[in-house]
């Protein structure tokens, strides 16, 4: 098998290599993120009444915010929804992936970094990129790959939002989630300066990680 490296960046709604320790809330945010990609994989069904009640707040291409009466314009409209709910009814479940500390260091660094940039992307000026990153913390086999999701704080709309990856051209975010290639993954939260918190999600086939040196 070939290696293959894929990085996807979720549409938004709304330079050390030092990483500092996530504090508790946003380590905890980061493990309900793994926590409802597990769902998703392994009882894709559970998703799909999750999913219809979006589409219920759709008007054309826009969406009615919960507990609002403030419309957000999105690329697609309903029918992104609709296409993602045909999707979940014909995925099979697949096993849940296993948390990596060294891809959650992979994916911390970055958050860092952009945490006091305020880019955006998956291009770091530390190391060269997710493959960089990763490779900084472990090795991996078969294939990485990466999700971002910039100004969402709640885990299953996350999670929910890569499902349907409004405007994002082949579901890149929906086939990292469903991809049954990946084994093992690491999540981490932070605060953005642009649109308030970040998530980036690395994945990876097996991934072994580095021995760190004992002082």
């Amino acid at each position: 098998m070939h290696n293959r490296i894929v990085c996807v960046l979720i549409t938004v709604f709304l330079f050390s290599s030092f990483v500092p320790p996530a504090t508790a809330q946003q380590e905890d945010l980061a493990r309900q993120v793994l926590v409802e990609i597990n769902l998703v994989r392994t009882e894709p069904l559970t998703s799909i009444g999750f999913l219809r009640e979006r589409r219920s707040r759709f008007q054309g291409k826009y969406y009615q915010i919960p507990g609002t009466t403030d419309l957000l314009q999105t690329s697609e409209g309903g029918g992104a929804v609709d296409e993602a709910i045909r999707y979940l009814s014909h995925q099979k479940p697949l096993p849940p992936l296993t948390w990596s500390a060294g891809l959650a260091a992979a994916a911390a660094k970055l958050i860092v970094e952009q945490g006091r940039s305020g880019a955006t992307g998956h291009g770091s000026l530390q190391i060269s990129g997710m493959q960089g990153r990763i490779e900084h913390h472990g090795a991996w086999k078969g294939r990485i790959g990466e999700n971002i999701a910039y100004g969402l704080d709640d885990p299953r709309s996350m999670v929910i939002q890569m499902i349907i990856d409004d405007g994002v051209p082949g579901r890149g975010h929906r086939k990292n989630l469903f991809n049954p290639v990946f084994i093992n993954a690491g999540v981490s939260c932070g605060p953005h300066p642009r649109f308030g918190r970040m998530c980036v999600i690395d994945f990876s086939g097996r991934f072994k990680e580095k021995v760190q040196a004992s002082h």
